[in-house]
């Protein structure tokens, strides 16, 4: 089982900053990739941005050039920095990652609880 816990969320004005963290805990062999995803309410969950463990990312175009990810692998931790916010940005974002089993090589995604952003215009 592997435990994802997000922090970071809030309120911010438009063309604001905040910066979302998710450490990952438990067991695994290994951690694949790690990403943010986010639902607006009303809305589909829709991919934000995921890194893999090499370094490789990938984005959404809606937030390409104002969203960094970023991670550490030895503290299995992910980032998440988003500048320029605007109130299109709000809503909950979630946590995810792909790990390899610690007892078989087995691939499994696990979300977290979610940590609410919060746009204002």
């Amino acid at each position: 089982q592997v435990r994802l816990v997000e922090s970071g969320g809030g309120l911010v004005q438009a063309g604001g900053s905040l910066r979302l963290s998710c450490a990952a805990s438990g067991s695994f062999f290994r951690i694949n990739a790690m990403g943010w995803h986010r639902q607006a309410p009303g809305k589909q969950r829709e991919l934000v941005a995921t890194v893999t463990s090499g370094g490789t990312t990938n984005y959404a175009d809606s937030v390409k050039g104002r969203f960094t990810i970023s991670s550490d692998n030895a503290k299995s931790t992910v980032y998440l920095q988003m500048n320029s916010l605007k109130p299109e940005d709000t809503a909950v974002y979630y946590c995810t990652s792909r790990t390899v089993r610690a007892d078989r090589p087995v691939l499994e995604d696990y979300w977290g609880q979610g940590t609410q952003v919060t746009v204002s215009s």
